[in-house]
């Protein structure tokens, strides 16, 4: 396999530090205030990734064209919080304690975009919300043939701090030690790949599994990380060309077609499941949720039409 040059990584202060949170920050605070919807300027932020940290109080949002993270109160005001020269483009994050984590592409769409890093920039990078410093930088297109596409779309946290991400270009999955040590935890071309897009979602099962979307082919996959990383086709009565995946209760709520976002259930850990209901007609150009204080809440990024938008806003699902 031939790869491609390795850039800086940086791991200082950070091996002992993930130990002490490693798990999405979705708190459970019911005395906390927060509306159905939030609505929130920020010009052209277009903010494909959401989370959400209780260190700050706000959610984060990321942004495709701009390059950079904000945060956005219970208020609906914006803020500028990360704006490094290394980020081309936010796609999806995770926070865990004080880091976000965000996976970081390019497909030509961004100020900082340069022609040859289109398609070819996967990588995840691990910035700390104290400091607001770059403290990790790990490439994920190394790990690939030379010259094949690359898009590092999602990530989801384990327990231990090892981060998995998805790639929408490239049928894999990588996998991102707690010291960066980063490795393909899997290649299924049969089942991951898609002409246009791929792999999207990614979530983490407290049982010791990843579930993640293919958007192009409408199903849902699960990876058994305890049985070899043995993949099979979680079974849905309908397709569902799934986005952003989010677990609360052990129900899956996927957003999907950014009109609208399921609730799925399964009874049988995965193997099958069903959607119990939708919650649509208040979305545009959704593309993720996050789980905070016992409720999901979803971005309206308005994915489709980049231009000179500035209006978005933060769903609370119904």
């Amino acid at each position: 396999m031939i790869m491609k040059s390795t850039r800086l990584l940086h791991s200082f202060l950070f091996i002992s530090a993930i130990g002490i949170s490693s798990c999405e920050d979705h708190p459970d605070s019911p005395n906390a205030a927060f509306p159905e919807r939030i609505e929130f300027v920020a010009d052209r932020q277009y903010p494909e990734g959401i989370a959400y940290s209780s260190q700050l109080g706000k959610f984060l949002v990321t942004s495709i064209p701009l390059g950079k993270i904000g945060t956005v109160g219970t208020d609906g005001k914006y803020e500028d919080l990360i704006n490094a020269p290394e980020l081309i483009s936010g796609i999806g994050m995770k926070v865990a304690g004080n880091r976000v984590f965000v996976c970081n592409s390019d497909r030509g769409t961004s100020v900082k975009s340069i022609p040859a890093g289109k398609e070819q920039t996967a990588e995840l990078l691990v910035f700390n919300l104290t400091t607001k410093q770059l403290e990790r930088r790990t490439d994920l297109d190394d790990l690939i043939p030379a010259g094949d596409r690359n898009f590092a779309n999602d990530v989801t946290l384990a327990p231990d701090g090892t981060a998995y991400v998805t790639d929408s270009f490239s049928p894999v999955i990588y996998k991102v030690a707690p010291d960066g040590t980063a490795t393909v935890l899997i290649r299924d071309d049969a089942n991951f790949s898609h002409a246009n897009f791929g792999l999207n979602g990614i979530v983490y099962h407290p049982d010791g599994y990843l579930i993640v979307a293919n958007t192009g082919k409408g199903k849902l996959f699960k990876v058994d990380l305890k049985n070899a990383n043995l993949v099979s086709e979680v079974m849905l009565n309908d397709p569902l060309p799934g986005d952003g995946l989010t677990l609360l209760n052990n129900d899956l709520y996927v957003v999907t077609g950014g009109s609208r976002v399921a609730q799925l259930r399964s009874n049988d850990n995965w193997q099958k499941a069903s959607v119990i209901k939708f919650d649509e007609g208040v979305y545009t150009g959704a593309t993720t949720s996050v789980a905070v204080n016992n409720q999901i809440y979803t971005l309206n990024a308005r994915i489709g039409s980049i231009g000179d938008a500035k209006d978005f806003s933060i769903q609370r699902f119904r």
